[in-house]
């Protein structure tokens, strides 16, 4: 009888955007299932405590911290390099650096527009495209895991720059996936809906303690650790038949919930 393998014991992961919120909860928990992970942010004093913290976590897997700026082709290059040197080559990548700003659409400057479009979808496409020199050996065992949004997958007010990006990585997911499936490499994507992050607190313009609770909301609020559980099973063999996918984890609405929706807590 078959039993299931979502086992990453032994992969060699590398995570961009991993100093905060969902991208350090991947890291924590691909180290823990046994994955040692590469990690990277725009600055090292914030990145590098993730990596300590994980090194003296009593875990399985290990960490190694860079710093590099997604939206610079030279810093992707060498993350990835260095990256692969340290753990021996590379498995799995997952993009998950980005970020935005809310702003009526017509008060977006073309600087604020590329700026958000660049990091998210520009910072995407240039991990993707490095990505290929390390996975596209045709062994199957190469894995991209894309992060989306679910502003992505329909009308987001207020941030119609951060939606087209993100619309554009879930369109880039399904183009890699068919483009590189001769290669061995599985790309798939994942549209988060609202979690407690710093990120998403820093968004909203509120204090992260300010966070309202799950039960306050229509939707509950997610927690980063159900994403990075999400990214660990599209990681393993488990996921072996699945490519070109975005998964959507946004959770169930409360029906009944009169809870007012003024910070855009049901996207």
């Amino acid at each position: 009888m078959q039993q299931p393998d979502f086992s990453v014991d032994g992969k060699r992961v590398l995570i961009t955007g991993a100093s905060q919120g969902i991208g350090q909860s991947i890291a924590e928990t691909f180290a823990a299932a046994g994955a040692d992970v590469a990690i990277c942010s725009r600055s090292m004093d914030r990145v590098g405590p993730v990596a300590d913290d994980i090194n003296d976590a009593d875990v399985p897997g290990e960490a190694v911290a860079f710093e590099c700026d997604v939206r610079d082709r030279d810093d992707v290059e060498a993350f990835f390099e260095n990256a692969a040197d340290e753990l021996g080559g590379l498995d799995v990548v997952i993009n998950n650096a980005g970020g935005e700003f809310v702003a009526n659409f017509e008060d977006i400057s073309e600087n604020g527009w590329d700026s958000v479009t660049d990091l998210n979808l520009g910072g995407t496409y240039r991990c993707c495209n490095v990505a290929g020199k390390y996975l596209r050996n045709g062994d199957g065992e190469g894995v991209i895991i894309n992060m989306a949004s679910v502003n992505g997958q329909h009308a987001a007010p207020g941030e119609s720059h951060y939606g087209a990006a993100k619309a554009g990585i879930i369109r880039l997911t399904e183009t890699l996936a068919t483009e590189w499936s001769d290669d061995g490499v599985r790309v798939n994507c994942i549209a988060p809906g609202l979690i407690q992050t710093p990120g998403v607190a820093q968004t909203l313009g509120i204090d992260e303690s300010d966070m309202p609770d799950r039960e306050q909301t229509h939707r509950r609020i997610g927690y980063p650790e159900e994403i990075a559980d999400l990214a660990v099973f599209l990681s393993s063999p488990a996921a072996s038949f699945i490519a070109g996918e975005t998964y959507t984890a946004k959770g169930i609405p409360r029906p009944g919930n009169s809870m007012s929706n003024d910070l855009g807590l049901d996207r």
